[in-house]
């Protein structure tokens, strides 16, 4: 089954299936996408002949090994691993089985942005307006520079979000 699906994930290069199938196929599908990068990166032809006899012994689609060696393996030499994504798509009618969509991607694709640096930055700035909370006096002597003024807006920004929280307390 694992054989047939990837002949259909490298010919058509996405295809629609049940997410435990597609979740199954994404570490058999790249174990064969890293034989072709070990043959394209050989210098032997007998290293490259054996890495499609490998492609090949799984797969067992000389046609659909020939397009992944041949086409695609260039665009994957610079890529570490991740060379499909799976979509989630819903429920199926019938049996309302989790249908997923997955694809092999582009090889200059840069994949999705980083968020820890979103969140280090947010909890540095809470951190910042904590500091400046506590010294109100440090904020005013350094008016002059464009980051106090920064600061200040971000000091003040705290002392409103603590304001309301006093007033629910009282009541």
């Amino acid at each position: 089954m694992m054989g047939n699906l990837s002949v259909a994930l490298i010919t058509h290069g996405r295809i629609q299936t049940t997410l435990t199938k597609a979740k199954a196929l994404r570490p058999f599908i790249e174990k064969i996408i890293t034989f072709a990068k070990k043959a394209e990166a050989a210098n032997d032809t007998a290293r490259k002949l054996h890495y499609r006899r490998l492609a090949i012994s799984r797969v067992r689609d000389k046609k659909a090994v020939a397009k992944l060696f041949d086409e695609r393996a260039s665009e994957f030499t610079e890529r570490n691993g991740g060379y499909t994504r799976i979509y989630k798509v819903g429920q199926r009618v019938g049996d309302a089985a989790e249908m997923a969509l997955i694809e092999l991607i582009d090889g200059n694709d840069e994949g999705y942005s980083k968020k820890p640096a979103k969140k280090a930055a947010k909890k540095a700035t809470n951190q910042a307006a904590e500091v400046e909370a506590e010294a109100p006096e440090a904020v005013a002597t350094e008016a002059e520079a464009p980051e106090a003024e920064v600061t200040e807006a971000v000091a003040k920004k705290a002392v409103k979000k603590e304001a309301p929280a006093k007033e629910e307390t009282d009541a």
